[in-house]
């Protein structure tokens, strides 16, 4: 799933990017490709758009992409780390939902 440029500036402003670098927007596009992986690999297919299991999907997206954003350094400041329980949410959600092909 290609990062178009309507994509890439929803994504921006989830991630509070205003003028992103070239930098900057080498590394978010390969954290969409990763995250859109991700959701692959869960079992979780792009939904067509403009329904609202597409913004449930985008939203997700948007979470990995920010969450690997900010984690970018090797280690993690603190003691407490912890999952989004709206994001494992969303995701049950989304799984639970995918739609079924034909045999």
């Amino acid at each position: 799933m290609a990062l178009t440029e309507e994509r890439r500036a929803r994504l921006l402003a989830y991630c509070r990017i205003e003028e992103p670098t070239d930098e900057e927007l080498l590394t978010l596009e390969g954290l969409y490709d990763a995250a859109v992986g991700y959701m692959e690999g869960a079992g979780i297919s792009p939904p067509a758009s403009g329904t609202p299991r597409a913004a449930q999907y985008d939203l997700c997206v948007n979470y990995l992409v920010l969450d690997g954003y900010d984690r970018r350094d090797v280690t993690i400041t603190g003691t407490i780390v912890a999952d989004n329980p709206a994001f494992r949410r969303l995701i049950n959600q989304l799984k639970l939902s995918e739609p079924r092909g034909e045999v």
